[in-house]
């Protein structure tokens, strides 16, 4: 077993942020990223796993992003999941969220990065079927989180 760290900077977002601004389609922090120290002559890779859904909202506040987009195979975020009473949650706040219980191994870390990142931009953040991007940034499909 690895540590989990919280992500507390994208080193590369600057570059990001060049690359996005040179209209690049920018595919970037795969699985968490690789989870690196600063030493006083560079960068050096460290044994842990850094989660995915915070070091996406970490990277869209570092960028100045308005919305973070989560997609996965859940076409919402659900209260209540697998059970006969389980609904879709269309639109919600952050607050709200923090009140609710999630799969720590799933929907629990997509919803949490969603929170921070809405919390700290005063931005959007969707949940939802990849097929359904736009239509959960729009409010009209999966589950969109605002203030």
């Amino acid at each position: 077993m690895v540590p989990s760290p919280q992500p507390k900077r994208i080193v590369e977002s600057d570059a990001i942020t060049a690359l996005i601004q040179r209209d690049h389609l920018v595919i970037c922090n795969g699985g968490g990223g690789v989870p690196v120290v600063e030493k006083a002559n560079g960068y050096r890779g460290i044994e842990a796993v850094i989660d995915k859904d915070l070091s996406a909202a970490l990277l869209a506040y570092q960028i100045g992003a308005d919305a973070l987009l989560i997609l996965t195979d859940a076409d919402a975020v659900y209260l209540d999941w697998g059970k006969p009473t389980q609904r879709p949650l269309a639109q919600v706040t952050p607050e709200l969220l923090r009140g609710m219980q999630f799969d720590t191994g799933s929907m629990g870390p997509k919803v949490a990065a969603c929170c921070k990142f809405v919390e700290a931009c005063n931005g959007i953040a969707g949940i939802g079927a990849l097929v359904d991007g736009a239509e959960i940034l729009a409010g009209n499909k999966g589950t969109l989180i605002r203030n």
